[in-house]
């Protein structure tokens, strides 16, 4: 970055119906793709934009972040209409904001928040943002098995297969869920993600609530590293990403 280039902080929502998934593909429709569009157009300059983490085919976002590089200028209220105006609308832009050079929407993330919806009616409002299911679970039994994933932090059994990471080790700082009229949502937040984790848990834990497997088979899943030890994978249009904490140091305003 030269003296006279600021980094900024895009704070977004999308629904993930459409696209596949956050990151630029060959003959895909994506997230990223999208934005970096609408920028590009609106500055009338090439944009390119990195985002605190990607997100699969179909899953949905309450809270994205990305960063990008641009010449030191106010980009306020107007800026927001206007983008707001080219992107579809499936994305919406909320706030951008100033940060240090060093600032980084992927690495300086400390904690991502998820959740997980499950609906017990049919609710047609609902088709594209909920997986709908027709018997109950048992949630205690699904709190007590989630209770067990804070005692580990190796998720290789939960990751999908081939995937390019360097290790497998996750911080979970909670993870629960909560019963709300016909819905029932799964909590879960963390400093990082495996690809297709949060779904795999779902499915892990369902198998718990319909008694398919005991609380403490949790213990042997995770200690097992495989993922064909754990559940089936829930459907992505059932997951939101929901938070993304930073330290407020990186923030110039």
């Amino acid at each position: 970055m030269n003296d006279n280039t600021q980094r900024y902080f895009l704070e977004l929502s999308y629904k993930g119906s459409p696209f596949h998934g956050w990151q630029v593909q060959q003959n895909a429709f994506t997230v990223q793709e999208c934005i970096e569009k609408a920028l590009s157009t609106y500055f009338r300059t090439p944009i390119s934009i990195l985002g605190s983490g990607r997100t699969d085919t179909g899953v949905h976002a309450q809270l994205q972040v990305c960063h990008f590089d641009l010449q030191d200028m106010e980009l306020g209220e107007n800026f927001l209409k206007a983008l707001n105006a080219i992107l579809p609308k499936e994305i919406g832009i909320h706030a951008v904001r100033k940060v240090k050079p060093e600032a980084h929407s992927r690495f300086n993330a400390l904690k991502r928040s998820y959740f997980y919806r499950i609906n017990f009616s049919k609710n047609p409002f609902l088709q594209e943002l909920s997986w709908q299911l027709f018997q109950q679970p048992d949630v205690n039994a699904m709190n007590e098995a989630a209770k067990i994933l804070l005692e580990y932090e190796d998720f290789e059994c939960f990751s999908k297969v081939h995937t390019a990471v360097k290790h497998f080790r996750c911080k979970i700082y909670e993870a629960y869920w909560e019963p709300k009229g016909d819905e029932l949502l799964f909590h879960i937040t963390a400093n990082r993600f495996l690809r297709g984790m949060v779904r795999s848990i779902v499915g892990t834990l369902l198998d718990v609530g319909f008694g398919h497997r005991p609380v403490e088979d949790l213990h042997r899943v995770i200690a097992s590293k495989d993922r064909n030890q754990a559940g089936k994978a829930a459907p992505a249009k059932g997951l939101f990403l929901n938070n993304i904490e930073y330290p407020t140091h990186i923030y110039l305003d």
